[in-house]
């Protein structure tokens, strides 16, 4: 894999491109409806851009649930750029980012399709399987140290 570029999308242009990566795999790829994608919530999150020769390839985004815990929601990797590690390293910055706020503890809601993939980042799973945007998802876990 090419030199990694996963930041904290700090600029508008940055949060547009990380929007556009989440349309293109959520909204395009998996058919999410738009409304269910854009919940109203991305203003009070942090955004990350992974990109690739200056072209946007994977987003996501971590959210305070408490003082303590945060959210890691809308990891997504363009299809072409999956399996090179990328997915890895926007989790590996959200963490980052969760940490330097003094968060002790990440939630997330996989869909079931990755489970696997969180699982051997250390999250572990703590729910039944439940459908969120017409997708099977499990609820994860990880104590952050």
């Amino acid at each position: 894999m090419p030199a990694s570029d996963v930041r904290v999308a700090a600029t508008e242009s940055d949060r547009a491109a990380a929007f556009r990566v989440r349309h293109a795999v959520f909204v395009e790829e998996q058919g999410v409806d738009e409304s269910l994608e854009y919940d109203g919530k991305d203003d009070d999150a942090v955004h990350f851009l992974a990109s690739e020769e200056g072209t946007a390839i994977g987003a996501a985004r971590l959210r305070e649930l408490d003082d303590e815990t945060g959210k890691v929601e809308r990891v997504a990797v363009r299809e072409a750029h999956r399996g090179n590690g990328w997915g890895r390293d926007l989790v590996t910055a959200v963490e980052a980012e969760a940490r330097r706020r003094g968060l002790s503890t990440l939630v997330l809601h996989a869909q079931t399709a990755v489970e696997s993939f969180y699982h051997r980042l250390g999250y572990r799973t703590v729910s039944e399987e439940f459908e969120e945007a017409g997708i099977a998802h499990v609820e994860m876990t990880k104590r952050l140290s």
